[in-house]
């Protein structure tokens, strides 16, 4: 089987436009994150917005052994490590983003049936989570559950 499923990345509780230190002690302004991409970050949104969402398609492969693997220019990391990311960085006058953070969430996390269900149904990947962490900082590292959900949700 390969099939074509839409992710969706719901984010919240975003950490604000600044925040600090960075590992040179000084503090991070401008404050933005985007979805990563084989070609660096892409759209972007303010570290004070309200919420984020980010909306793609992702290539779902079953091995001839039932394991599922993904694709796509979203995906990243070897076979059995595959991951989405999330990049925070300072965002530069000539709108460059100064990349000081990022984020990984595990597709190794995500439960094969739902992703079952969102092929068979054409539904979409939804995955939640809050931006922020117990520091007051742009989450980052792995972000496994029970920091992250996925779920499907109807498409439209």
């Amino acid at each position: 089987m390969t099939a074509a499923v839409t992710v969706e990345i719901q984010g919240t509780d975003l950490p604000g436009r600044s925040c600090g230190p960075d590992l040179d002690g000084k503090p991070c302004e401008n404050v933005h994150v985007g979805l990563k991409h084989r070609s660096g970050p892409v759209e972007l949104f303010p570290g004070d917005a309200a919420s984020v969402r980010w909306r793609f398609e992702m290539v779902v492969r079953r091995d001839e052994d039932g394991t599922l693997d993904f694709g796509g220019p979203f995906v990243y990391g070897r076979r059995g490590e595959r991951a989405l990311g999330l990049v925070w960085g300072s965002l530069r006058l000539d709108d460059e983003l100064d990349v000081f953070r990022a984020a990984k969430l595990r597709l190794e996390d995500l439960d094969p049936a739902l992703v079952e269900r969102a092929v068979a149904t054409g539904g979409r990947l939804v995955c939640s989570l809050g931006l922020t962490d117990e520091r007051g900082h742009p989450i980052c590292a792995s972000v496994r559950p029970p920091l992250l959900s996925w779920s499907v949700a109807a498409d439209g």
